[in-house]
């Protein structure tokens, strides 16, 4: 089942076309593109009887984020061997984790400003949380997850690595369309083997990135149990599994995202994403002063 949202109304998609499930299920499901993730077992059944015959085609002008508004985004750092090496740290012991704001999310054909010249490139699988996971064991841990997408943790470098630790990984990384995921949502099923599917980052047509999730350090089941035995995850939650080794802040001479760059974001069974990019009068965020 792969689930897309076209012009705010969830559907899903087939060769290239889509079919309406509010209008396939005869009201049983709203055109809310949120409300799916709390029911995906009902609509995965539901939908194994419909005709495609009556879909529609694609507008790629019309595709949205196909989670346009998680209640949680979380993120994992240095989740591959060649990424914590690049960054010059060590393999941590458990997932490094930080948090991206909702706000950040759009759809995977925007565009996307910068607010200076040092916003980085962070391809990644996101996992989309299902039903409810509270202190899940790894053994149970893809049944609450209801699919895969591809995502870019968009990352503004200077306000990131700003400050003492911890940093400011949170505001670095959230600044309006950082969070890009998409085109489709595609359940766990479809995929031959979800723990190892093929990732590649294109910059205006240079291969930056590129690896198969086999290689993360703490793949899907353990991301959700380890988050899981914190706090409860909840349906439509956003799970940014890590970048691969390649990001511009670990390159020399460093690779930056310019204006004129457009980002493809590739994975094996779900799609790709193509990003354009506009300069904007901003500035990143400094010392706002100490009360005393």
């Amino acid at each position: 089942m792969r689930v897309i949202n076209h012009g705010g109304r969830v559907g899903l998609e087939q060769a290239g076309r889509w079919l309406d499930v509010e209008i396939a299920s005869d009201g049983w499901f709203t055109s809310d593109p949120m409300a799916v993730y709390a029911r995906w077992n009902e609509l995965h059944e539901l939908a194994e009887e419909w005709d495609f015959s009556e879909a529609e085609p694609i507008d790629r002008t019309q595709v949205l984020a196909p989670v346009p508004h998680p209640q949680q985004i979380f993120a994992v750092g240095l989740n591959y061997r060649e990424h914590a090496k690049e960054s010059g740290l060590d393999i941590p012991q458990a997932p490094f984790i930080f948090t991206k704001f909702p706000a950040s999310v759009t759809g995977p054909y925007s565009t996307v400003e910068l607010p200076t010249k040092t916003v980085d490139f962070e391809l990644e699988l996101v996992a989309v949380i299902g039903d409810r996971a509270h202190r899940v064991e790894v053994a149970d841990a893809w049944g609450h997850v209801a699919g895969l997408t591809v995502g870019q943790d968009l990352s503004e470098r200077e306000l990131q690595l700003s400050g003492p630790a911890p940093q400011q990984f949170g505001l670095g990384k959230s600044y309006a369309g950082f969070s890009p995921i998409g085109p489709v949502v595609v359940s766990v099923d479809e995929f031959d083997d979800p723990d190892d599917i093929a990732l590649m980052g294109l910059l205006s047509g240079q291969e930056m990135q590129r690896t198969r999730t086999s290689d993360l350090i703490f793949a899907v089941p353990q991301l959700v149990s380890y988050l899981s035995h914190v706090l409860p995850l909840l349906p439509g939650d956003l799970i940014f599994t890590g970048t691969p080794s390649g990001v511009g802040w670990g390159r020399r001479p460093q690779r930056y995202i310019q204006p004129t760059d457009e980002l493809v974001s590739r994975a094996e069974g779900i799609g790709e994403m193509h990003h354009r990019f506009v300069s904007v009068p901003a500035r990143v965020p400094s010392d706002a002063g100490v009360r005393e």
